[in-house]
């Protein structure tokens, strides 16, 4: 690889194209090309199998889910959230009319801090909108206690959690909903896509009107639903992908491994280690810059990556909460959030993807150790 040719944070699987085309043409013959045909019945079974879960409802994208989930459990009022996340967490709380909450994070994992959601819950609390950043599992055990004593909905954006396992149990089977990304740069995608986990069949033919339209019938309309179906080529190409998704975690794996082992004695480099008793994805390999300690700020670091041809990411920076259309929250103050400020003004999201060569790991060291 020359230094003009760039290394990038994420590279979708690639299934075999000559399964993919006989796919294909089995959807061209059929003259199906959407409208839960059999591909998509296929994927969402084989995907409920593949992550332990009772049913998936799969989605055109990742954001579409997680506004359903609100529209579908009837939230209202605040919602709870973190500022750690992409924007589409809380656009979807705006967009269903309801006012987001920026409590803290752990500035060990990333995610939502649970000893900051109480003091946070108001009279018009309905819900706790936490995510799985990275893909490390929140403190679930600790969100569904204070939801249960408050009489609140957990929805769980879990974009990043794909195959994440806490104990032999899939993290997405916690909480009231969870939602995933199928988005191209994640750990496993249909290019473009996303789902909502389930937990009962009543719930999921409720979910699957709302994502039609509202449609129970040729002729009956049951709620004021939208259109966020995903089609049979995108499906196809998922039943591909899936076949291939654990050889890529782990050859993330073994990434990871050796970014750890790299930078273990890097000073001023900080890195998240594995949490026991939970089956990461390896979906980011985030590295934390301490300027004292390091010698450089995180930001000479990253344009320097970028120099030569590594494209790291600050991942997540600025934090939701200074957007200029959610800054304005009180929730917002930089004086409320300094554990989740830290973290995005110090974090940088190393290239992670099965596809990276062994010259490919070593460039992106060398950017960072060879000071």
């Amino acid at each position: 690889m020359t230094n003009k040719e760039l290394i990038t944070v994420t590279s979708p699987l690639l299934p075999d194209l000559e399964e993919l085309h006989d796919m294909l043409q089995q959807i061209w013959d059929k003259r199906w090309i959407t409208n839960n045909g059999s591909f998509h019945k296929q994927l969402e079974k084989e995907l409920a199998e593949y992550l332990g879960v009772p049913f998936v409802s799969l989605f055109t994208n990742g954001t579409l889910p997680l506004l359903t989930a609100l529209q579908a459990l009837k939230i209202t009022g605040e919602v709870i959230t973190t500022p750690y996340s992409f924007v589409a967490t809380t656009h979807c709380i705006w967009w269903n009319g309801c006012k987001p909450v920026f409590v803290d994070i752990d500035p060990n994992t990333g995610n939502i801090d649970p000893k900051k959601i109480e003091a946070a819950i108001t009279p018009r609390t309905t819900a706790i909108m936490p995510v799985h950043v990275y893909g490390t599992p929140c403190d679930t055990k600790e969100i569904q206690n204070i939801a249960d004593k408050y009489g609140l909905k957990v929805i769980y954006d879990a974009a990043h959690a794909f195959g994440v396992k806490k104990n032999g149990t899939s993290i997405l089977n916690e909480g009231d909903m969870s939602t995933l990304s199928f988005h191209a740069t994640k750990v496993y995608n249909t290019l473009e896509g996303g789902a909502m986990i389930i937990h009962d069949e009543e719930t999921k033919k409720r979910i699957d009107f709302l994502k039609n339209f509202g449609f129970a019938g040729e002729t009956e309309v049951v709620a004021p639903g939208i259109n966020s179906k995903m089609d049979e080529v995108r499906a196809a190409y998922g039943l591909l992908n899936l076949r291939q998704v654990d050889k890529a975690i782990e050859a993330r794996h073994q990434v990871a491994l050796q970014y750890r082992e790299a930078l273990q004695e890097t000073e001023g480099i900080r890195f998240m280690n594995d949490l026991s008793g939970v089956k990461h994805n390896y979906s980011y390999f985030p590295i934390f810059i301490d300027e004292e300690k390091y010698g450089s700020t995180r930001d000479e670091l990253y344009f320097k990556m970028k120099e030569q041809g590594v494209n790291g990411r600050r991942y997540f920076y600025p934090l939701i909460s200074e957007f200029s259309i959610y800054q304005g929250e009180d929730s917002a103050s930089p004086d409320n959030l300094p554990n989740a400020h830290k973290m995005a003004n110090s974090v940088i999201c190393l290239p992670m993807h099965h596809a990276l060569s062994q010259d490919d790991i070593n460039r992106v060291l060398e950017t960072i150790i060879i000071k």
